[in-house]
Protein backbone atom coordinates (compact mmCIF):
# COMPACT_ATOMS: atom_id res chain seq x y z
CA UNK A 1 0.00 0.00 0.00
CA UNK A 2 2.98 2.18 0.65
CA UNK A 3 4.42 1.79 -2.49
CA UNK A 4 1.08 2.22 -4.35
CA UNK A 5 0.40 5.72 -2.62
CA UNK A 6 4.04 6.49 -2.63
CA UNK A 7 4.13 5.98 -6.80
CA UNK A 8 0.19 6.95 -7.36
CA UNK A 9 0.89 9.41 -10.32
CA UNK A 10 2.72 7.13 -12.28
CA UNK A 11 0.55 4.58 -11.46
CA UNK A 12 -2.54 6.93 -12.89
CA UNK A 13 -0.39 7.76 -16.17
CA UNK A 14 0.08 3.98 -16.49
CA UNK A 15 -3.28 3.14 -16.47
CA UNK A 16 -4.47 5.74 -18.79
CA UNK A 17 -1.61 4.11 -21.18
CA UNK A 18 -2.94 0.95 -20.84
CA UNK A 19 -6.35 1.58 -21.79
CA UNK A 20 -5.85 4.55 -24.37
CA UNK A 21 -3.00 1.87 -25.88
CA UNK A 22 -5.77 -0.87 -26.86
CA UNK A 23 -7.53 1.58 -28.86
CA UNK A 24 -4.80 3.00 -30.35
CA UNK A 25 -5.44 3.62 -34.24
CA UNK A 26 -8.32 1.92 -34.04
CA UNK A 27 -11.52 4.35 -35.76
CA UNK A 28 -13.75 3.45 -33.35
CA UNK A 29 -11.64 4.21 -30.31
CA UNK A 30 -13.22 3.41 -26.99
CA UNK A 31 -16.20 2.51 -28.54
CA UNK A 32 -15.39 -0.66 -28.38
CA UNK A 33 -15.03 -1.04 -24.74
CA UNK A 34 -18.76 -0.14 -24.80
CA UNK A 35 -19.10 -3.23 -28.64
CA UNK A 36 -17.55 -6.34 -27.30
CA UNK A 37 -19.61 -6.72 -23.90
CA UNK A 38 -22.91 -5.87 -26.04
CA UNK A 39 -22.09 -8.11 -28.34
CA UNK A 40 -20.53 -11.10 -26.43
CA UNK A 41 -24.20 -10.32 -24.46
CA UNK A 42 -26.04 -10.75 -27.70
CA UNK A 43 -24.75 -14.25 -28.79
CA UNK A 44 -24.88 -16.09 -25.47
CA UNK A 45 -28.62 -14.42 -24.91
CA UNK A 46 -29.34 -16.03 -28.29
CA UNK A 47 -27.65 -19.38 -27.93
CA UNK A 48 -28.81 -20.07 -24.56
CA UNK A 49 -32.36 -18.21 -24.33
CA UNK A 50 -32.67 -18.66 -28.12
CA UNK A 51 -31.60 -22.06 -29.09
CA UNK A 52 -31.26 -23.94 -25.88
CA UNK A 53 -34.28 -22.58 -24.50
CA UNK A 54 -32.68 -21.90 -20.85
CA UNK A 55 -34.57 -20.46 -18.41
CA UNK A 56 -33.15 -18.60 -15.26
CA UNK A 57 -35.40 -18.85 -12.14
CA UNK A 58 -38.74 -17.26 -12.09
CA UNK A 59 -37.61 -15.19 -15.36
CA UNK A 60 -39.82 -17.00 -17.55
CA UNK A 61 -39.84 -16.46 -21.43
CA UNK A 62 -38.71 -13.08 -20.95
CA UNK A 63 -35.41 -12.94 -22.43
CA UNK A 64 -34.67 -9.30 -21.31
CA UNK A 65 -34.23 -10.87 -17.75
CA UNK A 66 -31.87 -13.73 -18.56
CA UNK A 67 -30.25 -11.02 -20.52
CA UNK A 68 -29.77 -8.58 -17.57
CA UNK A 69 -28.47 -12.10 -15.38
CA UNK A 70 -26.22 -13.22 -17.68
CA UNK A 71 -24.38 -9.64 -18.31
CA UNK A 72 -23.75 -9.42 -14.68
CA UNK A 73 -21.96 -12.75 -14.58
CA UNK A 74 -20.30 -11.71 -17.64
CA UNK A 75 -19.06 -9.04 -16.42
CA UNK A 76 -17.70 -10.30 -13.18
CA UNK A 77 -15.97 -12.92 -14.78
CA UNK A 78 -14.42 -10.14 -17.77
CA UNK A 79 -12.93 -8.38 -14.98
CA UNK A 80 -11.02 -11.17 -13.31
CA UNK A 81 -10.17 -12.82 -16.23
CA UNK A 82 -8.69 -9.77 -18.01
CA UNK A 83 -6.60 -9.50 -15.03
CA UNK A 84 -5.10 -13.25 -14.82
CA UNK A 85 -5.16 -13.74 -18.72
CA UNK A 86 -2.65 -10.80 -18.89
CA UNK A 87 -0.48 -11.72 -16.00
CA UNK A 88 1.70 -14.86 -17.40
CA UNK A 89 3.19 -11.97 -19.65
CA UNK A 90 3.43 -9.11 -17.43
CA UNK A 91 6.52 -9.26 -16.81
CA UNK A 92 7.89 -10.31 -20.26
CA UNK A 93 5.81 -7.75 -22.03
CA UNK A 94 7.81 -4.84 -19.61
CA UNK A 95 11.10 -6.28 -19.92
CA UNK A 96 12.21 -2.27 -20.41
CA UNK A 97 11.24 -1.86 -16.93
CA UNK A 98 12.87 -5.25 -15.31
CA UNK A 99 16.08 -3.24 -15.77
CA UNK A 100 15.64 0.01 -14.31
CA UNK A 101 16.17 -0.06 -10.21
CA UNK A 102 13.86 2.50 -9.51
CA UNK A 103 11.27 1.09 -11.03
CA UNK A 104 8.45 -0.36 -9.43
CA UNK A 105 7.26 -3.53 -10.81
CA UNK A 106 5.19 -4.37 -8.09
CA UNK A 107 2.30 -1.57 -9.54
CA UNK A 108 2.05 -3.53 -12.53
CA UNK A 109 -0.52 -6.08 -11.48
CA UNK A 110 -2.88 -2.67 -10.54
CA UNK A 111 -2.27 -1.38 -13.36
CA UNK A 112 -3.72 -4.75 -15.62
CA UNK A 113 -6.29 -4.57 -12.50
CA UNK A 114 -7.72 -1.04 -12.79
CA UNK A 115 -7.24 -1.17 -17.11
CA UNK A 116 -9.94 -4.44 -16.12
CA UNK A 117 -12.10 -1.83 -13.70
CA UNK A 118 -12.52 0.67 -16.51
CA UNK A 119 -13.95 -1.81 -18.29
CA UNK A 120 -16.17 -3.28 -15.82
CA UNK A 121 -17.07 -0.12 -15.23
CA UNK A 122 -18.26 0.72 -19.18
CA UNK A 123 -20.21 -2.31 -19.11
CA UNK A 124 -22.07 -1.71 -15.90
CA UNK A 125 -22.89 1.46 -16.63
CA UNK A 126 -24.53 -0.23 -19.88
CA UNK A 127 -26.74 -2.93 -17.55
CA UNK A 128 -28.09 0.17 -15.15
CA UNK A 129 -29.00 1.97 -18.58
CA UNK A 130 -30.85 -1.60 -19.23
CA UNK A 131 -32.42 -1.99 -15.73
CA UNK A 132 -33.93 1.71 -15.83
CA UNK A 133 -35.50 1.34 -19.08
CA UNK A 134 -37.28 -2.04 -17.66
CA UNK A 135 -37.53 -1.73 -14.28
CA UNK A 136 -36.79 2.38 -13.30
CA UNK A 137 -34.55 3.35 -11.09
CA UNK A 138 -31.93 0.29 -9.59
CA UNK A 139 -31.82 -0.81 -5.74
CA UNK A 140 -30.07 1.23 -3.27
CA UNK A 141 -28.03 -1.63 -2.84
CA UNK A 142 -26.02 -1.17 -6.35
CA UNK A 143 -23.60 1.19 -4.21
CA UNK A 144 -22.81 -2.15 -2.21
CA UNK A 145 -21.31 -3.40 -5.65
CA UNK A 146 -17.85 -2.17 -4.43
CA UNK A 147 -17.87 -4.39 -1.49
CA UNK A 148 -18.17 -7.36 -3.77
CA UNK A 149 -15.30 -6.19 -5.65
CA UNK A 150 -12.78 -5.87 -2.86
CA UNK A 151 -12.38 -9.72 -2.27
CA UNK A 152 -12.46 -9.84 -5.92
CA UNK A 153 -9.83 -7.62 -6.24
CA UNK A 154 -7.37 -8.73 -3.64
CA UNK A 155 -7.75 -12.91 -5.59
CA UNK A 156 -7.45 -11.42 -8.84
CA UNK A 157 -4.65 -9.58 -8.21
CA UNK A 158 -2.82 -11.58 -5.62
CA UNK A 159 -3.01 -14.73 -9.02
CA UNK A 160 -1.33 -12.04 -10.96
CA UNK A 161 1.31 -11.45 -8.83
CA UNK A 162 1.86 -15.76 -8.86
CA UNK A 163 1.43 -15.75 -12.69
CA UNK A 164 3.95 -12.82 -13.56
CA UNK A 165 6.44 -14.51 -11.60
CA UNK A 166 6.02 -18.10 -12.79
CA UNK A 167 5.24 -16.26 -16.30
CA UNK A 168 8.86 -15.65 -16.25
CA UNK A 169 9.90 -19.07 -15.79
CA UNK A 170 7.72 -20.84 -17.69
CA UNK A 171 6.49 -19.48 -20.78
CA UNK A 172 3.74 -21.99 -21.21
CA UNK A 173 2.04 -20.27 -18.31
CA UNK A 174 0.07 -18.02 -20.63
CA UNK A 175 -1.15 -21.08 -22.95
CA UNK A 176 -2.50 -22.71 -19.66
CA UNK A 177 -4.13 -20.23 -18.41
CA UNK A 178 -5.88 -19.52 -21.51
CA UNK A 179 -7.36 -22.74 -20.98
CA UNK A 180 -8.15 -22.81 -17.53
CA UNK A 181 -10.18 -19.31 -17.99
CA UNK A 182 -12.32 -21.42 -20.45
CA UNK A 183 -12.90 -24.01 -18.06
CA UNK A 184 -13.86 -21.70 -15.10
CA UNK A 185 -16.17 -19.49 -17.68
CA UNK A 186 -18.19 -22.93 -16.82
CA UNK A 187 -17.65 -23.70 -13.84
CA UNK A 188 -18.81 -20.56 -12.34
CA UNK A 189 -22.63 -19.70 -12.23
CA UNK A 190 -22.18 -17.46 -14.75
CA UNK A 191 -25.11 -19.44 -17.62
CA UNK A 192 -26.72 -21.25 -15.05
CA UNK A 193 -27.84 -20.69 -11.42
CA UNK A 194 -25.98 -23.42 -8.93
CA UNK A 195 -29.21 -24.45 -7.81
CA UNK A 196 -30.03 -26.20 -10.44
CA UNK A 197 -26.48 -28.30 -10.27
CA UNK A 198 -26.89 -31.63 -7.87
CA UNK A 199 -25.55 -30.88 -4.42
CA UNK A 200 -22.72 -33.16 -4.29
CA UNK A 201 -21.60 -30.88 -7.69
CA UNK A 202 -22.71 -27.68 -5.93
CA UNK A 203 -19.99 -28.04 -3.60
CA UNK A 204 -17.64 -28.55 -6.22
CA UNK A 205 -19.02 -24.96 -7.86
CA UNK A 206 -18.68 -23.14 -4.72
CA UNK A 207 -15.23 -24.02 -4.38
CA UNK A 208 -14.44 -21.56 -7.23
CA UNK A 209 -14.23 -17.84 -5.75
CA UNK A 210 -16.19 -16.22 -8.73
CA UNK A 211 -19.00 -18.30 -7.65
CA UNK A 212 -19.84 -16.16 -4.46
CA UNK A 213 -19.31 -12.75 -6.04
CA UNK A 214 -21.62 -13.36 -9.21
CA UNK A 215 -24.39 -14.35 -6.81
CA UNK A 216 -23.91 -11.88 -4.26
CA UNK A 217 -23.77 -9.12 -7.02
CA UNK A 218 -26.79 -10.58 -8.88
CA UNK A 219 -28.76 -10.07 -5.46
CA UNK A 220 -27.89 -6.64 -4.87
CA UNK A 221 -28.49 -5.93 -8.61
CA UNK A 222 -31.47 -7.53 -9.26
CA UNK A 223 -33.39 -8.64 -5.94
CA UNK A 224 -32.02 -5.51 -3.55
CA UNK A 225 -30.42 -7.43 -1.22
CA UNK A 226 -27.53 -7.21 1.20
CA UNK A 227 -24.85 -9.38 1.69
CA UNK A 228 -24.02 -10.93 4.87
CA UNK A 229 -21.41 -8.95 6.80
CA UNK A 230 -19.81 -11.74 8.27
CA UNK A 231 -19.35 -14.00 4.32
CA UNK A 232 -17.94 -10.47 3.32
CA UNK A 233 -15.12 -10.12 6.25
CA UNK A 234 -14.89 -13.97 5.34
CA UNK A 235 -14.37 -13.39 1.67
CA UNK A 236 -12.00 -10.21 2.18
CA UNK A 237 -9.71 -11.94 4.30
CA UNK A 238 -9.32 -14.40 2.67
CA UNK A 239 -8.38 -12.56 -0.75
CA UNK A 240 -6.16 -10.92 1.68
CA UNK A 241 -4.39 -13.75 2.23
CA UNK A 242 -4.22 -14.83 -1.55
CA UNK A 243 -2.79 -10.71 -2.28
CA UNK A 244 0.09 -11.32 0.68
CA UNK A 245 1.21 -14.74 -0.71
CA UNK A 246 1.26 -13.68 -4.20
CA UNK A 247 3.10 -10.14 -3.64
CA UNK A 248 5.52 -12.16 -1.74
CA UNK A 249 7.01 -14.59 -3.95
CA UNK A 250 6.53 -11.98 -6.90
CA UNK A 251 9.10 -9.96 -4.11
CA UNK A 252 11.10 -13.00 -3.44
CA UNK A 253 11.99 -13.72 -7.34
CA UNK A 254 11.94 -10.34 -8.60
CA UNK A 255 15.73 -9.88 -8.37
CA UNK A 256 16.01 -12.50 -11.24
CA UNK A 257 13.68 -11.45 -13.25
CA UNK A 258 16.34 -9.43 -15.11
CA UNK A 259 18.71 -12.96 -15.17
CA UNK A 260 15.99 -15.18 -16.32
CA UNK A 261 14.71 -12.37 -19.27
Amino acid sequence: MKSLWRYRELLGLLIKREIASRYRGSMMGMLWSLLNPLVMLLIYTFVFRVVFKARWGDSGDSKTEFALVLFIGLLIFNLFTECIQRAPLLIINNMNYVKKVIFPLEILPWVTFCAALFHFAVGLAVWLLLFMVLHGLPHWTVLLLVVMLLPLAGFAIGSAYLLATLGVCCRDTSHIIGILTTVLLFLSPIFYPVSVLPERYQTIVYLNPLTWVVEQSRALLLAGQTPNVSTVLLATAGSVVILWIGFSVFQRFRQVFADAL
